[in-house]
């Protein structure tokens, strides 16, 4: 049978891995992905035959790995975080219906908006929304359209990409647009290289948030209007403590 399995790896530690990510790589003859991805579990698996791309070949990789599959080789596609949370699992399923013949199976992984939540506290503890803030697919005008609804909606966010040496104010940017309808002192914090070696992370305010330095290895929380600290700690309550 041709398969491909489309497969988030999580934030990169080998504890990370879900038990049915791990058996989708076991099954795989080919592993194929970003070459820091597939690095990342390269150790884990040393006898397998690799793939790997530069960043911004994911159309390649993926018509690679459907052509390596339609050949009678199982591939597992891999992704770090979701596979489906800007993931390769759309793309392929959408180039996946040139390839009829080969089954295609979204392998989920810890995204970063969770992994990172849980060193922060529980800052998604109710609504909130993912935006990345990268303009390389989505344009910046679109971006600002977002962030201002969700502002409005008062929702905690988390910013993907938040930062690159072409993108150094977008960060700040993006705080000036929530500035208008969050308060100065909203809680928001946080977390560099996630599950991996180096981790670090900071909480601050919203107007801190907004001098900040960071980039693309780093994950942004920002709370809503009833996100607090609770011993050092950032929550957003489900509002289980106001009922009866």
């Amino acid at each position: 049978m041709n398969k491909i399995y489309v497969v988030g790896l999580g934030p990169g530690r080998e504890e990370f891995l879900s038990a049915q990510a791990r058996a989708a790589l076991e099954k795989a003859q080919v592993l194929c992905g970003y070459t820091v991805y597939v690095d990342l579990i390269r150790g884990l698996f040393p006898d397998k035959e690799v793939y790997t791309t530069p960043m911004r070949q994911e159309t390649e990789r993926c018509r690679w790995a459907l052509e390596t599959a339609s050949g009678g080789k199982t591939v597992a596609l891999v992704c770090s975080g979701d596979a489906g949370v800007y993931g390769m699992a759309g793309l392929v399923l959408q180039l996946g219906e040139d390839y009829p013949n080969t089954e295609i199976e979204v392998v989920p992984g810890i995204t970063a908006a969770l992994s990172g939540a849980a060193v922060l506290g529980a800052p998604l503890g109710h609504d909130f929304c993912v935006i990345s803030l990268s303009d390389l697919l989505t344009p910046w005008e679109m971006i600002e359209k977002r962030l201002e609804c969700a502002a409005l909606g008062d929702f905690a966010l988390c910013l993907y990409n938040p930062a690159s040496k072409k993108r150094a104010d977008y960060l700040r940017r993006a705080c000036d647009i929530l500035l208008r309808h969050k308060s100065h002192e909203t809680f928001c914090g946080w977390v560099r290289n996630i599950g991996r070696e180096g981790q670090e992370s900071k909480v601050m305010s919203l107007s801190q948030l907004r001098e900040e330095q960071v980039d693309m290895f780093t994950t942004v929380f920002v709370g809503s209007s009833t996100t607090t600290l609770c011993a050092g700690r950032l929550v957003t309550p489900r509002g289980y403590e106001g009922k009866k």
